[in-house]
């Protein structure tokens, strides 16, 4: 950081539409309190105005988030926290940005397009993994919790049937840890399932009309598939997600891998922190990663803690678990190399 940048700086703002300026500073000024924590400038609401204190480039860093989103506002767009984040790790990552314009500068994150809404990518992994998408016919989504992972993969699964790139959307995983023992749950197969693909129906309802969801269930467009129930199958004209993929096994991995038909997507999700698998059997997720990582065709695409997009205390909570995992793993490595 140059002596400028880091010299103390005032910036000024002021917002033409004040119900917009209202959601652009958040409830109680949540969204002006994040950017506070986050770019470690002070910044005061008066009305429509804001004044930011602080370091300089931190100052402009600031401006930019409030003005990027007061843009998207002004374009009919929704705000959410993990928007206003995504904006400010952006900023950060842009340097020195004093002759910013929101309305010139071209978005640098990509982005879905759905009939609801577009998605946008909120972090450099998202827009990596995104990108990946769009380029490749296998996709692996590997890393912590809260980062977006299955939540793009079904955006991205959206698109492509409602611009009738694929005739349906399958959605798999592991269900009752890795045993697939769903003949000892009660209900027919969709209330055995459903537990275990909640948090798909429920990417689903945020990117679709819930009408619509309904009736792709029912007309199969959108088709829920225990792992288990996918041998035998080859898919075409379909985008088939696995989520949970670290719980599968060997077998099951390249059983569902070899459903792949033609014209069809395939994205695998999972996070290897998670494993639930019994002890001494290895995820068939991390071996495929292994094998899979450099074949054309195919992309593996990493997310860490710094990429968490849920409430911040996640992204806290994941370092911290991975710190300790860190540590063991160095302690259990002395520990062998002291006995030898």
């Amino acid at each position: 950081m140059t002596p400028e940048s880091g010299a103390p700086a005032q910036i000024v703002l002021a917002f033409d539409d004040n119900r917009l300026a209202s959601l652009l500073f958040g409830h109680y000024g949540q969204n002006l309190a994040l950017i506070e924590r986050r770019l470690d400038v002070v910044a005061e609401q008066r009305g429509n105005h804001v004044t930011i204190e602080g370091a300089r480039e931190a100052c402009d860093q600031a401006r930019h988030v409030l003005e990027t989103l007061y843009a998207r506002l002004k374009k009919g767009g929704e705000l959410a926290t993990g928007d206003v984040e995504g904006v400010i790790r952006e900023a950060a990552s842009q340097g020195f940005l004093f002759d910013f314009d929101p309305a010139a500068r071209k978005q640098s994150f990509d982005e879905i397009q759905l009939r609801r809404r577009p998605v946008r990518a909120r972090t450099a992994a998202q827009d990596a993994y995104i990108r990946a998408l769009k380029r490749h016919t296998l996709v692996f989504g590997v890393g912590p919790a809260g980062t977006g992972k299955t939540w793009l993969a079904v955006a991205y699964a959206v698109h492509l049937l409602e611009r009738r790139a694929v005739d349906r959307i399958i959605l798999s995983r592991p269900a009752v840890e890795a045993g697939e023992r769903l003949g000892f749950l009660p209900g027919d197969m969709k209330e055995k399932v459903d537990p275990y693909l909640r948090p798909i129906y429920d990417a689903l309802h945020d990117l679709m009309d819930k009408a619509f969801v309904e009736r792709a269930l029912t007309s199969g467009e959108i088709e829920i598939a225990p792992l288990a129930f996918m041998r035998g199958r080859t898919l075409a004209n379909a985008c088939v997600i696995l989520d949970e993929a670290q719980n599968t096994t060997t077998m099951q991995m390249k059983m569902f891998l070899t459903r792949l038909g033609e014209n069809s997507h395939m994205i695998v999700t999972g996070d290897p922190s998670q494993i639930d698998l019994p002890p001494g059997q290895k995820s068939g997720l991390a071996e495929a990663i292994d094998l899979l990582g450099n074949v054309e065709g195919i992309e593996v695409c990493h997310f860490h803690a710094a990429d968490v997009v849920r409430h911040e205390l996640v992204g806290r909570i994941v370092a911290a678990y991975d710190k300790q995992g860190q540590t063991g793993a160095q302690s259990g490595a002395q520990a062998v190399s002291a006995k030898s």
